[in-house]
């Protein structure tokens, strides 16, 4: 008997030698659909995370390697990388601000703009952002008239989504001293009626008037940014591109980056380029900072938009045969700065809208990186709208030139290319697939039109404008290529791509549930996808049904 025991306690310890104790995890999120945008790996069941980043993905048996202090079960919904919106508008909101985005009605505008004047006070300033003549009742433009009516006594501008017009009132012109014989500003329009009066719409050059708006309270403005861009994580957002700040304003951004650190969206900031000295004693070039906070690349206006429109084309606008759009520059003048940034070891990251804005800013950009050879500049060109030549996209691949686009301005702004678009230039507006068939490096973004990567995602997908008319079927992508073009692709414009953007071990633990897989969901429910969580390295920072996130 006493031989039966000494082996039994020897076959139990030898048991117990061969259980492998489980290591910490501080995170498992298990039981469900996940979605890696790893080309090697594009699948699992299981992610494991310590500290903020991916430990390990897999399947089930990771459940016998790893325990958490927090275990998630996902319970069939599918987990994606966070999105990464790579060209994005994100401000602070002053007193005198009203937002626009949700209006359906000239008639509800000029409700929100009584409101606020009568919340203010007589000649107080009024400006607003976000309204669509395409998404009013009316199909047609707030005028000067509307919002004399509105508010008589206050001067008031408010600019269209899309920032390339705005609207103001006779007492906003009256302030600026514009009147029906003041000249068209260099690079913009002072629209007038048949009559030669002032309609109220200024194109591109909204700010000889928007400048004379009082500067806002700098910690209101603080706090309401902070919320703007925690605002994000609902849309399932967890790194932008912010598109254009100053030099000045950068360390307003660190300051709130420092506050606030690891609560909000990572962030690279594009800087308007102003003169070489002044950017050589900023100090900084483009990625400097780190995961939370860095310096994009250098921010260039070539053209103006759509939404005027004023985008520089080869071809007149239809129904326009003497306009074809604006440059923002002397070509001259262009060529110099594309010159001295890229030379200065800067990153580029220019506006360019119209298909001649391309092919000019393409070529500047192709000459200074032959004469200057740099490895990996990663020079990009925010928009592409109007397809260039087979030459340009050729070009472009050559020279590593690469695109930020926005597949849901043809959802959006379908209507603004219907009226100025025809032929193969409206097919193939916010071209996809033909750059990346040229071997063009493409991510997606949304340039606040709207924020919300469902829009772009489906347009990207279908093809669809707002009225469910197809443009150009044969640009459309995979659902698998439009998520990497909104994860790793935008992470790799700021040269993260080796840190964020996919589900692999040893990135940045920085995760979405959808309610839905949209690997396999029809495409018609691809504006209907729901983000339910939002995690940030590792914690949560947003839950759709309230949960704390402050873990």
């Amino acid at each position: 008997m006493r031989m039966l025991l000494c082996g039994l306690t020897l076959t139990l310890l030898v048991s117990g030698c061969d259980r492998t104790p489980k290591q910490h995890a501080d995170l498992i999120l298990t039981g469900g659909n996940v979605i890696t945008v790893d080309v090697a790996s594009p699948t699992a069941t299981t992610v494991i995370v310590i500290g903020d980043r991916i430990a390990a993905v897999g399947g089930d048996e990771l459940l016998d390697a790893y325990q958490a202090a927090r275990t998630v079960d996902l319970a069939g919904k599918t987990l994606i990388p966070g999105f990464i919106d790579s060209h994005i508008h994100i401000r602070g909101n002053p007193s005198h601000y009203i937002e626009l985005s949700k209006m359906r009605s000239i008639a509800e505008i000029a409700l929100r703009v009584a409101a606020k004047a009568k919340e203010l006070g007589p000649g107080k300033w009024i400006t607003g952002y976000g309204w669509s003549e395409d998404e009013l009742a009316e199909q047609r433009r707030p005028l000067l008239d509307d919002l004399n009516a509105a508010a008589p006594h206050n001067p008031v501008m408010l600019t269209r989504a899309g920032g390339h017009s705005a609207v103001g009132n006779s007492l906003a012109f009256a302030f600026a001293g514009i009147n029906e014989q003041s000249p068209d500003p260099d690079g913009g329009v002072i629209e007038r009626d048949v009559a030669g009066r002032l309609n109220g719409v200024i194109r591109e050059r909204q700010d000889i008037v928007l400048d004379l708006v009082p500067a806002p309270d700098q910690e209101e403005l603080r706090t309401s940014l902070v919320a703007n861009l925690t605002d994000l994580f609902a849309k399932g957002i967890t790194s932008i591109i912010q598109a254009e700040d100053t030099v000045a304003y950068f360390p307003e951004w660190e300051a709130i980056y420092t506050e606030h650190r690891g609560k909000l969206p990572r962030a690279a900031v594009q800087l308007r380029w102003e003169g070489d000295e002044k950017m050589a004693a900023f100090g900084r070039k483009s990625g400097d900072g780190d995961e939370h906070l860095r310096v994009g690349a250098v921010k260039l206006f070539v053209d103006g938009g759509f939404t005027g429109p004023a985008a520089y084309t080869k071809e007149p606008y239809q129904g326009q045969p003497h306009y074809r759009g604006t440059l923002t520059m002397p070509e001259a003048d262009l060529e110099t700065i594309v010159r001295e940034a890229h030379n200065a070891g800067w990153q580029l990251g220019i506006h360019a809208i119209g298909d001649a804005a391309i092919e000019l800013t393409v070529g500047f950009l192709r000459n200074a990186i032959e004469s200057t050879p740099r490895t990996d500049h990663r020079h990009y060109l925010n928009h592409f709208t109007v397809m260039p030549s087979d030459a340009t996209m050729i070009d472009m691949a050559a020279h590593g030139i690469a695109i930020t686009q926005q597949p849901n301005f043809t959802y959006t702004l379908e209507g603004r290319y219907a009226a100025n678009l025809d032929g193969a230039r409206l097919a193939h507006n916010n071209a996809l697939r033909t750059p990346m068939s040229h071997g063009v490096f493409v991510a997606i973004s949304s340039d606040i039109l709207p924020i919300g990567p469902t829009v772009g995602l489906y347009a990207a997908v279908t093809r669809k404008g707002m009225s469910g008319a197809v443009y150009g079927a044969e640009e459309a992508l995979t659902m698998a290529e439009a998520l990497r073009g909104y994860t790793v692709n935008g992470a790799w414009l700021t040269r993260e791509e080796t840190s964020k953007g996919t589900i692999e071990p040893g990135k940045l633990a920085d995760l979405v549930v959808l309610d839905k897989d949209p690997l396999s969901i029809d495409p018609g429910q691809i504006l209907d996808l729901v983000v339910l969580q939002t995690y940030l390295g590792g914690r949560l920072v947003y839950d759709s049904q309230g949960a704390d996130s402050g873990g």
